[in-house]
C-alpha cells in the first residue's frame, strides 16, 4: 500500500485501482481497505478507486487524543492524492464521516452513503448514550473482545453467531481495531441527525438503505436525506446492513456518472 501524510503527521495507507474519475471509499466500523476491496474491484473499470485504512487500523498510523477533525484531515489528504474533486462513498460510520467532511468544507463532486447509523428520537438517543457508556467502560478495562461483541450485538448479530466468531481466526483481527469503535462512536455524536450542520453539505448526495434493514435504519436514512440540501433517498430491495458489493456497484456507477441524477421515488 502507498502512504500519504495527514495534517497532524499521521501516515495513512491507501491503495488505488482503475482509471477514470476519482472515487474514495470510506469504510465503516472495524473495516479496512481490504474490507472495501471487492467493491473497489467492481468499480475500477469506470473509476480510479481509492481505498484506505482509516487511522488506527491496518497499515495506517494513529494519533492521540482522537478527534473527528483528524479523520476529516485524513480524508482531505486522500482527496489531494486522488486529485481534483473526488466523489466519495461511505458505509455506516464511514458515511457519517464523509458527510462531516463535506459539511466542514472538503470539496467533493458527489457523495453517497449507506446507512450511517444515526439513532434519532428520544428512545434512540437514550439507547446511543447507553451504548457509548458501555463501550468506553469496556475499552477502559482493556476488554477488546467485549467491545467487539457489544458492537456486533447492537448491529443485530445473533449471540450464537458471535460465539462462533470468537473461535475463528478473524476475531483477533477484529480485536486489533476494537479501539476504533470509540472513533466511530464519536463521529455519530449523540445519535441524532445533525440537520443544522449538514445544511452545509453542498454536493449532490445519495442516501441508501436496504429494504430488509431494520425499520429504525430505514427511518433514519429518510431523515438524513431530507436534511441534505441536494439529497435524495434510495432503497435497495433485498439488502440488509450487510451490503452486497454487486448490489450497490451499479447504483454508484449510475449516480457518480450521470450529468444530473434524476429524482425518483424511493
Amino acid at each position: 500500500m502507498d502512504k500519504t501524510l495527514s495534517r497532524d503527521g499521521t501516515l495513512i495507507a491507501y491503495r488505488r485501482r482503475g482509471e477514470g474519475p476519482p472515487l474514495i471509499l470510506v469504510g465503516g466500523a472495524l473495516g479496512t481497505a481490504e474490507t472495501e476491496a471487492p467493491l473497489a474491484r467492481l468499480l475500477a473499470p469506470r473509476f480510479e478507486v481509492v481505498t484506505y485504512d482509516r487511522r488506527g487500523r491496518g497499515a495506517s498510523g494513529d494519533g492521540s487524543p482522537y478527534a473527528v477533525e483528524r479523520e476529516i484531515e485524513d480524508l482531505a489528504a486522500l482527496a489531494a492524492v486522488a486529485g481534483g474533486r473526488p466523489s466519495v462513498f461511505g458505509v455506516g460510520a464511514g458515511g457519517a464521516l464523509a458527510l462531516e467532511a463535506q459539511a466542514a468544507g472538503l470539496p467533493l463532486a458527489r457523495l453517497a452513503v449507506y446507512e450511517p447509523p444515526y439513532t434519532p428520537g428520544a428512545a434512540g438517543l437514550l439507547f446511543k448514550a447507553g451504548c457509548t457508556a458501555r463501550l468506553h467502560r469496556l475499552l477502559t478495562a482493556g476488554d477488546r473482545g467485549g467491545a467487539v461483541e457489544l458492537f456486533l450485538s447492537v448491529t443485530g448479530v445473533p449471540a450464537d453467531m458471535i460465539a462462533r466468531m470468537r473461535r475463528a481466526p478473524l476475531w483477533r483481527t477484529l480485536e486489533s481495531v476494537a479501539h476504533t469503535l470509540a472513533y466511530d462512536d464519536a463521529i455519530l455524536g449523540d445519535g441524532s441527525v445533525p440537520a443544522g450542520r449538514f445544511a452545509a453539505v453542498t454536493a449532490r448526495a445519495l442516501v441508501v438503505c436496504g429494504g430488509f434493514s431494520p425499520a429504525t435504519a430505514r427511518t433514519s436514512t429518510h431523515l438524513l436525506a431530507d436534511a441534505l440540501p441536494r439529497g435524495r433517498h434510495r432503497t435497495l430491495t433485498g439488502q440488509t446492513r450487510e451490503l452486497a458489493p454487486q448490489a450497490i456497484a451499479p447504483v454508484l456507477e449510475d449516480f457518480f456518472t450521470r450529468p444530473a441524477y434524476a429524482r425518483q421515488a424511493s
